[in-house]
């Protein structure tokens, strides 16, 4: 296959095909993934997100690899939802380290109806500072979704995390056809969709492409696609699995933008782990999105001054988000500190 064959959008994509892209030399397959990226994005821009955890450990749900289900001893600390002012300020504090879309990530089975009206009071929160909004609060259902929308989230995160035959292995107390509901509904309500998976599972790489083609054949791809690396942590079922091999990883990140050229590819969790070169080579392999900050929920990330070394030795610069004129800004800014201050008398007097 040659590359210029591959930019076109697809949705129809072949286990055979897929594993054809896996086995090309390396050299040919990031140079193919090389020329996609460019056709759509500049090779020289990254985009920079920000993850917060606004409700930690406790979950009902059995994914082995998370520290924060309440199936294991991970030794991690339990925390309620945050106060909606707290999460405005972290979000206030990203913005002024250059991020450009807020993430929030809730260790739920599913939103409950208590908590509802206080997500929904970040989102507002959140979008009133400028920045995008994205969430990750589990299972939703279509009453939960159209409010999401209609407080102006813009993406949505919920990751298939591996392939539809391999995902019994690793979760047993949600299905697969439960996450493509949800993505389903936040299609339908306007919303962008956030999701992709992991890597170190102990999947194959029968596993690793049908992850890929189930992704690329949504009806709409993904705008963004998570590819995260394991961060193995004591105490969860795999700990001690075997780590992936760096150039499968970069492989794989580079199969993920041929085959949904349009997307942003975020190079994920598990970048702690990885020295400059890996990242330098996933940003070639096509790599365009990262987590900015000391967190990734629970586990560590490169630091956030130390991320803007590298990209100023590769010559990269974080991708810009179009906003309104000054003033209009000004504007908003300063409503989302009257809405801090709301929220602070919302939640004082719910709790």
């Amino acid at each position: 296959m040659n590359a210029t064959a591959s930019i076109a959008t697809r949705h129809d994509w072949s286990l055979a095909e897929v594993k054809a892209l896996f086995e090309q030399p390396f050299n040919d397959l990031l140079f193919q993934a090389q020329t996609v990226h460019r056709e759509h994005f500049d090779a020289n821009r990254v985009q920079v997100s920000t993850l917060l955890s606004i409700k930690t450990g406790a979950c009902p749900e059995d994914c082995k690899y998370c520290p924060q289900s309440g199936h294991y001893n991970t030794g991690l600390e339990k925390q309620k939802l945050l106060e909606v002012q707290k999460v405005l300020q972290a979000a206030a504090d990203a913005k002024a380290i250059g991020s450009t879309r807020f993430c929030m990530g809730a260790a739920w089975k599913h939103p409950s109806a208590k908590d509802m009206p206080y997500v929904l009071e970040m989102v507002k929160g959140v979008k009133a500072l400028g920045l995008e909004t994205c969430m990750t609060l589990g299972k939703l259902d279509k009453e939960q979704t159209a409010a999401l929308a209609d407080a102006g989230l813009d993406y949505y995160n919920h990751n298939l995390d591996t392939s539809p035959e391999f995902y019994g292995n690793i979760i047993t107390t949600r299905t697969y056809a439960d996450r493509l509901e949800t993505l389903a509904y936040v299609r339908d309500s306007g919303m962008k969709i956030c999701s992709g998976g992991i890597l170190g599972l102990g999947e194959s790489l029968d596993d690793r492409a049908n992850l890929l083609i189930q992704l690329a054949n949504l009806p709409e791809h993904p705008e963004s696609v998570p590819i995260n690396m394991l961060v193995k942590v004591k105490g969860t079922p795999l700990a001690e699995e075997k780590d992936v091999d760096p150039f499968d990883f970069i492989r794989t990140l580079a199969v993920a933008r041929i085959m949904m050229p349009k997307s942003h590819v975020r190079l994920s969790a598990g970048r702690e782990a990885m020295n400059d070169q890996m990242q330098a080579l996933a940003f070639f392999a096509g790599a365009n999105s990262i987590f900015y900050g000391e967190k990734l929920l629970t586990t560590v990330n490169p630091q956030a001054n130390k991320d803007m070394e590298l990209f100023a030795r590769l010559g990269i610069k974080p991708e810009e988000r179009e906003e309104h004129a000054d003033e209009v800004h000004q504007a908003a800014i300063e409503q989302a500190l009257i809405e801090q201050k709301s929220s602070e008398q919302f939640y004082n007097a719910a709790v």
